[in-house]
């Protein structure tokens, strides 16, 4: 459950509970751009701000299901 939490707000800190460090800072830097670029269209990226956590939740669901 705390993993899923942490996939939905910070999903690059996933990547790195999950062992995929590279994944993590390429996360990291879409979440930068998504959210920054929010800040100066006046909020017209934020249609794609979701596209980091759900990768991070798709990636989570791999994890799990190798994992198991």
């Amino acid at each position: 459950m705390l993993r899923i939490l942490i996939a939905i707000f910070l999903p690059f800190v996933l990547f790195f509970t999950i062992g995929r460090p590279i994944s993590a800072i390429i996360c990291l830097i879409l979440q930068v751009l998504f959210f920054g670029g929010a800040l100066f269209t006046a909020g017209l990226s934020l249609t794609v701000a979701w596209v980091p956590s759900l990768w991070a939740l798709l990636s989570l669901m791999k994890y799990k299901s190798k994992d198991d």
